[in-house]
C-alpha cells in the first residue's frame, strides 16, 4: 500500500509522538478514544477477544500505517474496534485528534485517496482471512500464516527463507483460529518432518516453498 500521502501528512504537521514498550497496549477493544494512532516505528499486533474470553489474532503491523479504524468524522469518542500491542522492543506513533483528522483528510484530496486505499485493503485482508479460516484446515491455515510472516519479516539466508522475527506457537495458534499450542506444535513438527520448515535459534525457516504453498488455497 502507498502511504507516501501519509508519510507527507505527518512530516508537515506538528503532529505529537508517544512511545509504548514491548508488549504493552495502545488501545483496547471497546474503550473509548479520541484519537487516531499512525504507527512511526515498530511493530504491533492487532487483535481481539471472543465473548468467552480467547483472543484472535488480526494482523501485525510494521510499517506507517493508521492502526486504528477511523469510522466517522463527527463523534469525538468512538470504541477502539481492536486491541493494539506492541510486539518490538518498543514502537512509536503519531496521535492525533480524530476530528481534527478528518478535517485534514476533507481538504487533502491525496490524504483523501490515501484514506480511502486505507480501507479498501483493510477489506481485502479481512476477506483473505475469511477465505483463509473456511477453505483451509488447521494445515493449511498454518501453512498460510508462515506464507504472510515470510512476506512481512522474511530475509533470504543461504539455509532457506528466514522468518526474521520471534513467534510462539501460541501466537500462531491465534492467527489461525486453532484452541491451543499443542495443536500448532504438532503440525510444524509435521512441516519439519516433510523438509518444509527448519527451526534456527527460535526461528522458522521456510526450506521449501512450494511444498509450503501445496498445503495453501489461496
Amino acid at each position: 500500500m502507498d502511504n507516501r500521502a501519509l508519510a507527507e501528512y505527518v512530516t508537515s504537521k506538528n503532529i505529537p509522538i508517544i512511545r509504548k514498550g514491548y508488549h504493552k497496549y495502545l488501545t483496547f477493544e471497546g474503550v473509548e478514544d479520541c484519537y487516531t494512532y499512525i504507527l512511526k516505528e515498530g511493530i504491533v499486533k492487532a487483535s481481539v477477544i471472543s465473548n468467552d474470553g480467547r483472543e484472535f489474532n488480526l494482523r501485525y503491523v510494521n510499517d506507517l500505517e493508521v492502526v486504528s479504524l477511523i469510522k466517522d468524522e463527527y463523534s469525538q469518542f468512538i470504541d477502539s474496534p481492536y486491541n493494539i500491542r506492541v510486539e518490538s522492543e518498543y514502537a512509536e506513533f503519531y496521535r492525533v485528534n480524530r476530528v481534527k483528522f478528518w478535517e485534514d483528510i476533507n481538504n487533502n484530496p491525496d490524504l483523501q485517496h490515501h484514506v480511502k486505499e486505507f480501507y479498501r485493503f483493510r477489506l481485502l485482508n479481512v476477506m483473505k482471512k475469511m477465505q483463509q479460516m473456511l477453505l483451509n484446515g488447521k494445515l493449511g491455515a498454518v501453512c498460510t500464516q508462515l506464507y504472510e510472516l515470510y512476506d512481512m519479516f522474511g530475509v533470504r539466508t543461504p539455509e532457506g527463507l528466514l522468518i526474521d522475527f520471534p513467534i510462539t506457537n501460541e501466537e500462531i495458534a491465534k492467527f489461525c483460529g486453532i484452541s491451543t499450542a499443542s495443536s500448532v506444535s504438532r503440525i510444524l513438527k509435521q512441516l519439519k518432518d516433510k523438509g518444509i520448515i527448519a527451526v534456527q535459534d527460535h526461528h522458522l525457516i521456510i526450506t521449501n516453498m512450494e511444498l509450503l504453498e501445496d498445503n495453501i488455497i489461496f
